[in-house]
Parts: C-alpha cells; structure tokens; sequence
C-alpha cells in the first residue's frame, strides 16, 4: 500500500466530468451534479473527509482489521451463526479496522455478510450509511439488516431507514412502517394529528361564526346606505316634479302674454315686437326647463325604485341572518377564540415537526443508493460508518465522494467481475484519445483497482484490507465449475450446498449442464444481434418444460409464486434485439404469465432461478459483437458471462452456435473456455432434437398447435412445402426475393395467379432490374416483372435489398436462403415459424434498412469519408463471406486477390453503391447489451 503524506483529492485529481462526446445527454445530469459535489470538497464543515476518500485510490495509511475475539459482544449469536471460516473473517476485521474490501462472488452470501458487519457497527456504538448503486440493491440488504435488528429497542422508531421510496414490496411489506421515517413520523404523532383535526374543526366554526357576524354587519352597513339613496332619489323626485310645474305655469303666462299682444302694428308696434320678442324667449326656455325636469324626474323615479328594491332585499337578508346572532357568542369573543385555537394548532405542528426531527435523529442505520448519497449533502447527522454494497457497479468518483462521508470506517462490498459501472467514454468514436483514457483511469474503473487490489489483467493482488468469500450455495457444482472456468480460474468457489435439483425431475432438464448446438441449423445473416434458430429452441425448451409440467401451461390459474414462470426460469440474452424478439413471441405464443422471463444481463444482476437459458445468440454476420469481444478478467466479456451463467441454480442450459463462435474466438478468451468447458462437461444436444426436421407431406396431417412449432425443411423438401402453405394463405402472401429468374418466376406466377384469383393479395419486393443484371439483360429482368404483374401480384422495388423471406398472412414466416423466384433456392434447412410478432418483426427489420441506404456516388468520394474500403490502383476491396461468393462474382464480377486474401471488383466500372452489401462499413453494430 503506497506510504507517505495523504494528500486531499480534489476534483482535478479526479478530472472534470464526462463530456457530451461521453455520455448520452439524458445521463449527464448525475455526472454534473457530482462535479459540483467534488468542486466544493475542502470547504469549512463539508461532509467529505478527503483522507477517508483517498483510502479508495490507495493513499494514506488506513489500518485493516485483524481477527478479533470481541466479535461475540457486536453480533448477536455469533458462536451458533452459520457462517463458513471466510464469512467470519469479513465480519471479524471489518469491525476491527478502518477499511474492508470484501469480494463477494455470486452465491457466496456477501448479502449475509454484510448484513452482519452493519448489524455488529450498529452494536459498537456507530451509526451506519448503507449505499448500493441501484434502489433494488439498498432493499435487498436493507431487509436482511432489518431481520438483524428487528428486536433492538427502538426499532419501530426508526432505528434502520430508508432514504427514498422502497423498491423492494417484500422490503416495504414487512418493514415499510418501521423504516419510512414519513410513515413512523405519521404513527408517532398520531395522537397529535388527532388533536389537530379537532382543532381544525373548532377553528372552521369559530371563523364561521365570525364571519356571520361579520355578515349582519354588513347588511346593516347596506341596509342604511340603501334607505338613504331611498331618501335621496325621493327628494330628487319632489324637486324635479316642483321645477316641472314651475316650468309649464311660465309656458301658460307667456303664451297668454304674446295672446294679449297681439300682431305689433301701430303707434307702439315697435315696443309690441319687443315685448313678443320676450314673451317667445322665455316660452322656448321653460319649454327646455319642463324637458330637463322631466328627465330628472325620470331618472329620479328610477333611482327610487332601485333603491327601495335594494332596501327590501337587504331587509329580507338582514331578517334571515339576525336570528343566527342569537346562538353566537359575541364577534368579540370569537376572535379570541379563533386566536387561541391557532396558536394551540401551531404549537402542536411545531411538536409534530419535531417528531420528524426526532424520527431522524433515532436513525442509525440509513440506507440509500450512492447517487442520493452524492446528491443530497447531508443523510445523516454524524456517519460513522459507511458501506458500499455492490462496489464493483460503482464509479470511482461517486465512490471516493462516499468514502469521504465516512467518520472512522469504511467497508466496499462487490465483485470486481460482475457488471461494472455503466460507462461509455472509453468506447466513444466522437470522444478524443484524452478523453477516453480518462474515461479508462477514473470512470471505468472500480474500487477495488483502483485501491491496487487487482492487478491490469484482472489478477487479484494478495493484501490484508482483501477478504475474498470462497463457497458459494447457489449454483450445483457443474454450474459453479463454469463459473470457475470463465470467471475465476485463480480463485475458484468451492460448492457448499447438495447437488440435487429443486424441480420437479423431468425428461428434457436433467443435467446441471445442457450446451443446445445450433451449428449445423445456422441461418445466415447478416446480423449478430438476433438469431431466429435461438429464438425457436427457446420456444422449444419452454413447451417442453410445459409439457413435462415445470412450468404452468397457458390455461393455469393461481399458480403460487414459487412455480410460476418468471419464478422458475429466466432466458438470458446479450442483445436487446434477441431480448424484444424473444420477448414478444414468447408472449403471444405462451401467454402474458412469460412476461418477464426474459432479458439482459443487466437486467438480471442480482437475481437467480432454478434454470436459467443463456442466449448467445450470436450465428450471423462476420462477428460474434460487442458480448464477444473483450478477452481478459477484467474484460466485460467476462463480466458479462460470469453474471449470465452464475443466475443458474440448478440447471443451465446455453444455446450456442458452437463452430460460428470457435471461428471468431480467441483461444484465450473467456468465452471460448466456456465453449470447451461446456462440451466437454455438459449435456450436449443438436437444436434439431429440439426442433423438428420435416417433409412436407407431413404439413397435412398436423394439429393446430404442432403447425405453430417452429421447424426445418430440407431444401429438397422446401418447394412443396411452400406451396402447401401458399395454397392455404387466406388473406396475404409477401415474397421478399432480390433476384428474379425466368424458370422460377413462369413456375410460381401460375400459382400465385391462382391465389390472386381467390382473392388473397400477393407482393413481391425484389431490386429493381437495372441492379439485377447487366445492361443487356436488364430488359428480361423489366419482362419477368411485367408476367408478375399480369397474374395479379403487387411488384416493389427495394434497391440493394438482400433480404429472402415468405410471410403468409402476416402469420407464418419461411426463413432462411429461400430465393423463391431465383434459381439459386435455398442450399441448407429453412426455417418454418408460426408468429406474427415475428412476421412484423421482420417488416419492420427490411423497411429501417430500406430508409437507412442511402445512395452513393461514387465520383463523389473523398478520403475523408473514411476507411469503408481499400482501393489497389482500380480495385475495390469487399468482405464476401464464403457462402455469397458465387453470387458477388456473377453480380459484380468479383475477383479473388490471393495475396491479400480478399474479393475485389474493378472500382472503374461498378460503383460503391452496387457493392454497398459487401463494403466493410454496411456491417452491421454491435447495439446495446
């Protein structure tokens, strides 16, 4: 361990976070959060000791635990507890020292283990962190640690917690009202929420009766206002009524004065006309003044009316509400009251807050994943202790942050060859070398390396802070030698459980070990990551098991949980392609009981079944993919594997295409050890003793349910068959053929003819003439198409398609080299399926790379657009797997170079896009596994 000077680890040792070229944007969320964390590290009373934290990265000078004798007082039985000789030794010097790294392979009780370590920290005084990088991980250990500690005083009160929502139901069902500090908060101060409630209900009367009060007032306030606008418009009324009377006797004086003057001649006409000329004067102006009066009276009687109906209808509310006054006490007296009753309902919520802080204070032992550790800056008031559980799945950051939390001792539980933190970094295409390599130095590695105590290769380095647990009681002893084989060849498990099976015996399970070849039934592709041939032996192995009564037929009801079938079996696949695929077959053929049976690696870490079926899936294309690829203990290859074969507990079965797979393994690999392990100490079977070969005469004579099953034909066999199931299509039959052929086309329009006749729809998607043939030949190509269309088919065009399948009534699926209107038909077995979800499966799979060719010009080319293919003067040089050869040379003329051992066509005269199916970069990638 490296001496000298501890040194405090700050963010720019452990670098910035991943950059976009990294890491999805949807995950980059955590990883700024955490840079932010680590930023403010060495800050006055921050959380994180950083010389705990570099404890992680192998610096300072921590002191493992030796062997104690003073394990009894800390563990609650310790002497009787069933524990083997290396479980002890984790317990005794994790309790002992400052630091434990615990490797815990599959089946070897770490859960137990550290159920024990937790429950001996708690005895000793310490308050403990639990943190596991998934919240399935906190609750499985948490419900181990809670049966540990459930009859220590003051469990109910919140002595173990949980810190977020509980996952687990089993956790949550038997503990949920003891560890969910909102829930024990809740019971606590029940009697308090008792007491508010009345309160609440005494406070809503009160500020009722206030508010009646305050009503009655109102309407009082109202009721006099109203009667003085009564009183107002009344007085407007008199005065306006008085100056309309007054107007009309100055109309009556007036027009009797001009009556009495008469016509203005004579003498005095001069001083008539004046006096007339006054009289009308003062006519039009009382005439004005009896209009306006009239207005003001109109509007004053408006007014009168208004307020009056006002008046009655405050009068009437104001009589219903007085009687109320009656039974209240005085507004006065309910507002000391209201007072009162709120200040008695803050005094107790502050009691109930206090309950909450209470709850909190109690608890000492706290679970929670690390990211709520990382986010989150204060879980606990003091951690003594923290513990990482599934270590090996946790970044190295994120895990030297919750080291740092750590008072006096920090223990790492995990397994270094199980799944590793999720990274992308070191993978990236669009990252820069920088970035990969930091990616590689501080992301993607673990704990255990990084604290030096696993070597580069993958090697365990002797050393006292390491207990390594050496039985396992999952696995029979077949299984575990595998595991052994691939995962731990320098550590090996030792078997403590008997060898006998769980389920029920049967005919088609009986060995711990069954390899199902499926060499000599390959269907070629072009794609690793789905294999048709797996999928049906995977149908096979469950309506065997069905069949032999292990697992529940489709018309089962009540089955009990530990024999339904996601409780006895779990199919494991590399590729979510494969995972989908086997999926939604298996569902629509099996019923919605199989959901959940099967999925990725990933998905099943953690879990285990009585059997277990590994999908290598892997048969097509030029690689085995990204599962197949890494060699070494460290290699996720390996880690990938272990997790997949060790869920098995009693019998594993693994389908593989054994010769594809030894074409393209290493000799070293761990999945090639696998291979030899397994045919040399497994069952071994060929698919078809679990597929059925057929003739076609025997289509006929089947049920139902045996057409369902998957099956092969014989190319010799495969014509006659085809036409039985044509002959019996009822609504669609879709030929997907690249090529076209005279012979074949005459020999099959006749009956597709026949078909279109009774009404069934007929399509055939092939390329279109000009790449099918050379320029002389295109017009016979542009001929057979046109006979197509005269017996009734539907012709497409799919341009560089490859594709060769039959789908009849978007039901029933022929796979394999079937060339149906070529002459080059099928040269090895096809595969007849019964699936729909497979049918618009492949629909699918054939219209997304339709869209996803896109044309090429070849004169357009640059060197920039990469290493897609190696030119040799005028040669362009293509990957033709063996099988397509004969059809690369008539196509495009290829040629052998037999010095570099590659087909090369004249890159003068057939262009990129016609040699697009055999360019080096249209293989094929990985995908996600």
């Amino acid at each position: 361990m490296p001496e000298g000077k501890v040194r405090v680890v700050t963010e720019a040792d452990l670098g910035p976070t991943p950059s976009h070229a990294q890491i999805r944007e949807d995950d980059a969320a955590p990883w700024r959060v955490l840079v932010e964390r680590l930023e403010t590290v060495g800050q006055p009373n921050h959380p994180v000791r950083a010389e705990r934290a570099a404890w992680t990265l192998g610096q300072g000078d921590p002191r493992p635990g030796r062997r104690a004798g003073a394990t009894a007082q800390w563990v609650a039985n310790w002497a009787s507890l069933q524990l083997n000789p290396r479980q002890r030794q984790a317990v005794e010097q994790a309790l002992d020292g400052d630091v434990l790294f615990l490797w815990g392979p599959p089946g070897t009780g770490k859960t137990d283990v550290v159920g024990h370590i937790v429950e001996g920290c708690y005895r000793q005084g310490h308050s403990v962190l639990f943190l596991a990088p998934t919240n399935v991980a906190v609750d499985q250990a948490l419900e181990r640690i809670c049966e540990l500690l459930s009859q220590e005083e003051g469990f109910d009160d919140g002595l173990v917690q949980r810190a977020g929502a509980i996952a687990g139901v089993s956790l949550r069902d038997k503990y949920g009202d003891q560890i969910d500090a909102e829930r024990i908060a809740a019971r606590l101060s029940a009697h308090l929420d008792e007491s508010l409630t009345h309160l609440a209900a005494a406070l809503r009367h009160s500020r009722a009766g206030i508010a009646v009060h305050d009503r009655v007032d109102g309407l009082r306030t109202d009721l006099a206002a109203a009667r003085r606008a009564q009183t107002d418009a009344g007085i407007r009324r008199t005065g306006h009524a008085q100056a309309q009377n007054t107007a009309r006797s100055v109309i009556a004086a007036q027009e009797e004065v001009i009556r009495k003057t008469g016509a203005p001649t004579g003498i005095f006409a001069g001083r008539k006309q004046a006096q007339l000329d006054k009289a009308q004067a003062a006519l039009h102006q009382a005439r004005i003044d009896v209009q306006q009066a009239s207005t003001g009276l109109a509007a004053a009687d408006r007014d009168l009316r208004r307020a009056a109906g006002e008046a009655e209808r405050l009068d009437k509310a104001l009589t219903a509400e007085q009687p109320k006054l009656s039974v209240l006490p005085a507004r006065s007296t309910l507002l000391s009251q209201a007072e009162h009753i709120q200040q008695q309902i803050g005094e107790l919520e502050e009691q109930r807050r206090k309950i909450k802080e209470t709850v909190r204070s109690k608890c000492r032992v706290l679970g929670a994943t690390v990211t709520m550790a990382v986010q989150v800056r204060k879980l606990l008031d003091r951690v003594d202790v923290v513990v990482v559980d599934e270590a090996g799945m946790v970044n190295l950051p994120s895990a030297w942050y919750a080291a740092g939390l750590a008072g006096k001792r920090i223990v790492f539980a995990g397994d270094f060859r199980q799944l590793p933190a999720v990274t992308k970094g070191d993978s990236d295409r669009k990252a820069t070398e920088a970035e990969q390599e930091h990616t590689r130095q501080w992301t993607a590695r673990d704990v255990f390396s990084s604290a030096g105590l696993v070597s580069v290769g993958g090697s365990v380095m002797p050393d006292a802070r390491l207990v390594a647990l050496d039985t396992q009681y999952r696995m029979r002893s077949a299984i575990c030698d595998l595991v052994n084989t691939v995962a731990y060849p320098d550590a090996p498990l030792r078997t403590g459980r008997d060898d006998d099976s769980r389920i029920p015996f049967n005919g088609l399970v009986d060995a711990p070990l069954i390899l199902v070849d499926t060499s000599h039934r390959r269907i070629r592709g072009r794609d690793h990551q789905t294999n048709t041939v797996h999928e049906a032996a995977v149908h096979e192995l469950v309506r065997g098991l069905q069949y032999e009564g292990v697992l529940p037929g489709r018309k089962w009801d009540d089955v009990p949980v530990g024999e339904r079938a996601t409780g006895r079996l779990a199919v494991i696949a590399p590729y979510k392609k494969q995972v989908q695929a086997l999926k939604g077959s298996l569902g629509y053929r099996f019923g919605e009981q199989f959901e959940g049976l099967v999925d990725t690696v990933h998905r099943f870490q953690g879990s285990q079944r009585p059997i277990v079926i590994v999908d290598t899936t892997a048969g097509a294309g030029s690689q085995p993919g990204y599962f197949f690829q890494g060699t070494g203990l460290s290699s996720n290859t390996c880690r990938l594997l272990n997790v997949a074969l060790s869920r098995a507990q009693d019998h594993l079965i693994v389908i593989a295409d054994v010769e594809h797979l030894r074409q393209h393994l290493s000799a070293t690999s761990e999945a090639r050890r696998m291979l030899d392990h397994l045919e040399a100490h497994a069952q071994c079977i060929s698919v078809d003793q679990l597929i059925p070969v057929r003739e076609a005469a025997q289509l006929a004579s089947l049920s139902e349910d045996e057409l369902a099953r998957p099956a092969f034909f014989p190319a010799d066999e495969v014509p006659r068959a085809v036409s039985w199931d044509i002959d019996r299509a009822a609504r669609s039959i879709e030929v997907y053929c690249p090529f076209l052929d005279p012979r074949p086309v005459r020999t099959w329009a006749t009956q597709l003819a026949k078909r279109v006749a009774d009404g069934v729809s007929v399509t055939v998607r092939t390329r279109p003439p000009e790449e099918q043939s050379s320029d002389a030949a295109v017009e016979r190509v542009r001929g057979l198409v046109q006979e197509l269309r005269a017996a009734g088919c539907q012709v497409e065009f799919r341009e560089r398609m490859h594709e060769k399948v039959l789908i009849l009534d978007a039901a029933v699926l022929w796979h394999g080299s079937l060339n149906l209107l070529a002459n080059s038909g099928p040269t090895d077995l096809m595969m007849r399926l019964t699936d729909p979800a497979a049918c618009k499966r492949v629909g699918r799979v054939i219209e997304r790379a339709r869209k996803e060719r896109a044309a090429w010009n070849p004169r357009a080319s640059r060197p920039s657009d990469g290493p897609t293919a190696t030119r040799g003067g005028s040669r362009l040089y293509l990957n033709v797997p063996y099988a397509e050869k004969d059809e690369a040379k008539r196509l495009l003329g290829a040629r052998w170079d037999s010095a570099r051992r590659q087909w090369y066509v004249d890159a003068d005269h057939v262009s990129r896009e016609q040699a697009s199916r055999w360019l080096p970069n249209r293989l094929d990638g990985d995908g996600d596994s």
